[in-house]
């Protein structure tokens, strides 16, 4: 694929905030969306936040410290990143189980 005619959005320079993710992009354009919109990112320390790889010809960034990508699409279309559901285990039925010692023993 040849990116140099390509009109995908490329990253060139990304800079990261207390409050924003800030991308300038190969266009001229800048991107800034809210720091909140990567959960991981908001989590990072300021060491990790800046430790950061352009991905390709710059179609993304990666923090390998905290296993985060963001696209440049992502980024132009507004799609924060979703945390992970948490899935609860199931409780044990322990009043259940306290109940019927309780009548074994009665």
């Amino acid at each position: 694929m040849d990116t140099v005619g390509s009109s995908d959005p490329r990253i060139i320079g990304l800079e990261v905030t207390d409050e924003s993710i800030v991308a300038q992009l190969a266009d001229g354009r800048t991107v800034s969306v809210p720091l909140a919109w990567s959960w991981r990112l908001s989590e990072a320390t300021p060491e990790q936040r800046q430790n950061l790889k352009i991905m390709g010809s710059g179609q993304g960034v990666h923090w390998p410290d905290v296993d985060e990508d963001i696209s440049a699409i992502g980024m132009l279309s507004g799609t924060p990143a979703p945390r992970p559901k948490i899935v609860a285990k199931p409780q044990r039925r322990r009043a259940l189980s306290t109940a019927k010692a309780a009548s074994v023993t009665a």
